[in-house]
C-alpha cells in the first residue's frame, strides 16, 4: 500500500512541474493563472475648486479646505476609473449646489418666435377720398381752411357758384311749375308727363350734382335757384392736401381737398434680410410707439414688397392696425414685434448653450458628478430656447443652468493639466 502511494505522490510532482516548465516555455507567469491589475499613474493631486493649486501627495487644500483629487497620466476619472472624453470635469454635489448647476433634459418643445423691427406709420391709401367739383365754377367761401383740419362725414367744406348747377336749378323749377299747371288744368296724360320730367330734373341735381336733400328742399321752398351751393366731406378724417382758396376758378378735374381716415393705418417695417422668410401673409404683431412704451396695438401682415432695399438690407413689410383715438400718425416710428409660430422642434435651455464664437457647447451629466463638454449646432432662439440641430439627441441629461462656471472650469483644468483644452467632439447628427 505505502508502495502505491509514493508513486502516486512522485507522478503528481512530476506532473505539475511539467505544467510550470510549459507555462515557463510560453511566456505566462507561473504564478497564477489570471494576470495581477496594472496600477494607475498618478501625476499629482490638486484642489478641485482652485485646479491651480496642486500637490505630489493627497490630503487638504490649505485655502478653502476641499480634498484633494488625483490627476492620472491616462486623464481618467477618478470616481470612475475609466478614460474620459477630453474637458470632462468631476463636480461634488456640493460645490454644484454653490455654483446653481442644475441638469435637465433636451426635448421636442413649440413655441413662438419673436421678431423686432423697426417701422413707419403710413396713411391707408385705401382710406383717401378726393374732393371735386365736378363741374366749373368758382369758390365763394371756404370752411376747411387748412390742412390737418379734422373734418366730419356731411359737414360743409366751401361754398362756390356754378353756372351750370344754377341752369339745372332753374330746369327743375320750371319742371315743378309745369307739372303744377297741368295738374290744375285737369290733364291727367299731360300731368303724368309732367311728373316725369319732375322727376328728371331732381334726379340730374341729386345724381349728377350731388346736391343733398336739404339743399333740394330749399330750392323747392323758395322757388328760387341757389347760388351757393355746398360741397361737404364724403368721409370723415383729415385734411392731407387743401387746394381751396376763395375767388379761385375751379376746374371738374381739379382735386379741392384730399381727405384721410386714420381710424386704421399702415405700418411700413424694415425687416431684416435674415428673417425676411420667416415672415408670411396673415402674421400677426404687435406695434408699440417709441413715445409711449408699453403701449400695444394689434396688426396684421397684409402686404410684403417683392423688392429688398440694395443700402439697408431689409424687406418692407406691409401691416394694418387699428388706430383708436387716432394715436398712431403718419411718418411716426414704431417698435414692431412678429410673433412667429415655430413646431416642434428638438431644444434646450438658452442658459446651457455656451457660445464661444466658433463654436457652441453644452455639458453633458454623466452622472457621479462628471459633465462632459461637447460641441452642438444650433438653430433659430425663441421662448428662451435654442434648436438643437446636431450633436445632441432627444432625451439626454445635460446641465441647463451654471454651464457657464463648468465651462470656466474644464478650462481651468485643462490649463492645470499641462495644456489648453481639447475642443470637444460632435456627437450624433441631426434629429
Amino acid at each position: 500500500m505505502k508502495k502505491v502511494l509514493l508513486a502516486a505522490g512522485l507522478l503528481a510532482c512530476g506532473f505539475a512541474g511539467g505544467y510550470v516548465a510549459h507555462l515557463r516555455w510560453a511566456g505566462q507567469p507561473a504564478t497564477a493563472p489570471h494576470a495581477a491589475k496594472q496600477e494607475r499613474s498618478i501625476l499629482y493631486w490638486y484642489d478641485p475648486m482652485h485646479p491651480s493649486y496642486r500637490s505630489d501627495k493627497p490630503g487638504i487644500a490649505p485655502d478653502c479646505g476641499m480634498e484633494l483629487v488625483p490627476m492620472y497620466a491616462d486623464g481618467a476619472s477618478a470616481s470612475s476609473g475609466a478614460a474620459t472624453p477630453a474637458g470632462t470635469i468631476n463636480v461634488s454635489a456640493e460645490k454644484q449646489q454653490m455654483i446653481g448647476v442644475e441638469t435637465g433634459y433636451a426635448g421636442m418643445a413649440e413655441g413662438v418666435k419673436t421678431l423686432r423691427a423697426v417701422g413707419r406709420v403710413a396713411v391707408d391709401e385705401t382710406r383717401v377720398v378726393r374732393v371735386q367739383s365736378r363741374t366749373e365754377g368758382w369758390i365763394e367761401k371756404v370752411r376747411a381752411d387748412f390742412t390737418g383740419r379734422a373734418v366730419q362725414q356731411g359737414e360743409t367744406l366751401l361754398t362756390f357758384y356754378s353756372p351750370e348747377i344754377v341752369a339745372s336749378e332753374e330746369e327743375y323749377l320750371l319742371a315743378l311749375k309745369a307739372d303744377e299747371t297741368m295738374k290744375h288744368a285737369s290733364m291727367q296724360s299731360m300731368a303724368e308727363s309732367g311728373d316725369a320730367l319732375v322727376q328728371a330734373a331732381r334726379t340730374r341735381l341729386e345724381r349728377h350734382w350731388r346736391l343733398d336733400a336739404a339743399s333740394i328742399a330749399e330750392l323747392e321752398r323758395t322757388k328760387k335757384p341757389v347760388r351757393a351751393i355746398a360741397i361737404t366731406a364724403p368721409v370723415s378724417g383729415y385734411v392731407v392736401t387743401r387746394n381751396a382758396y376763395p375767388n379761385t376758378r375751379v376746374t371738374p378735374e381739379m382735386d379741392l381737398y384730399t381727405l384721410a381716415d386714420l381710424r386704421h393705418v399702415w405700418i411700413l417695417a424694415d425687416v431684416a434680410e435674415a428673417d425676411a422668410p420667416q415672415v408670411r401673409l396673415g402674421a400677426t404683431a404687435t406695434i408699440e410707439p417709441s413715445y409711449a412704451p408699453g403701449r400695444k396695438f394689434a396688426a396684421r401682415v397684409t402686404n410684403i414688397l417683392p423688392q429688398l432695399d440694395p443700402q439697408t438690407r431689409t424687406l418692407k413689410v406691409r401691416l394694418e392696425a387699428a388706430n383708436p383715438g387716432q394715436a398712431l400718425r403718419p411718418d411716426m416710428f414704431v417698435n414692431v414685434e412678429f410673433h412667429i409660430p415655430m413646431p416642434a422642434r428638438l431644444t434646450v435651455p438658452d442658459e446651457a448653450v455656451i457660445d464661444t464664437g466658433n463654436s457652441q457647447i453644452v455639458f453633458i451629466d454623466r452622472g457621479n458628478g462628471a459633465f462632459e463638454p461637447r460641441q452642438v449646432q444650433i438653430g433659430d432662439r425663441y421662448d428662451g430656447k435654442v434648436e438643437i440641430l446636431a450633436g445632441l439627441e432627444q432625451g439626454e441629461r445635460i446641465a441647463t443652468s451654471g454651464a457657464f462656471l463648468l465651462d470656466s472650469e474644464s478650462r481651468m483644468r485643462g490649463v492645470a493639466a499641462g495644456g489648453a483644452a481639447t475642443a470637444p467632439h460632435v456627437h450624433g447628427g441631426k434629429p
